[in-house]
């Protein structure tokens, strides 16, 4: 049996959210993953992608010397989507392992919920290829890791809770 040196790492990442006007045609089709909104608008996510591989994630990154973890997960959804971003809350964390070069990484990625308050995604760096916006149902197809998926179902639901906080003090 091979044996690998072990190493422990984390990163940060989050879910970057918009609210967009729904369609007339969009209110009469119905979705499980519709926030409701009184004033009909519905949630899109941004997703990176790599077409190569055809891969599609949330964005996330390793942290520099002296960053929180905020700040880790807001700088790299910055970079990965291109996007200037608020932070709302966190939203919960994934584990997995891989090997690479005879390292066995043991890595905990924290996501965080972001809104999308600017920027441009043509402006994103290099490390994916792609960035859309996609419907919450939508996303959830696309992703390609069923733990990511997870963290959006959860994200889905801190974003519900949150929104309606937010109609609720007549902020949104």
């Amino acid at each position: 049996m091979e044996r690998y040196r072990t190493i422990r790492a984390y990163s940060a990442g989050g879910v970057v959210f918009r609210l967009v006007p729904i369609t007339f045609t969009e209110l009469y089709e119905p979705t499980s993953y519709l926030v409701e909104r009184a004033d009909n608008s519905e949630v899109e996510v941004a997703l990176v992608g790599r077409s190569q591989a055809g891969i599609w994630a949330l964005p996330k990154g390793t942290p520099q010397a002296g960053e929180t973890v905020e700040q880790v997960a807001a700088r790299e959804v910055q970079e990965e989507t291109g996007l200037q971003v608020r932070l709302i809350t966190y939203v919960g964390s994934i584990s997995y392992s891989f090997v690479r070069e005879q390292i066995r990484y043991h890595k905990q990625v924290r996501h965080f919920l972001f809104e999308a308050i600017g920027g441009d995604m043509a402006l994103h760096d290099h490390e994916y290829d792609l960035v859309e916006w996609f419907p919450l149902s939508e996303a959830c197809r696309r992703l390609t890791y069923q733990n990511e998926i997870h963290i959006l179902y959860q994200a889905e639901d801190v974003l519900r809770r949150w929104l309606q906080y937010q109609q609720k003090e007549g902020q949104k």
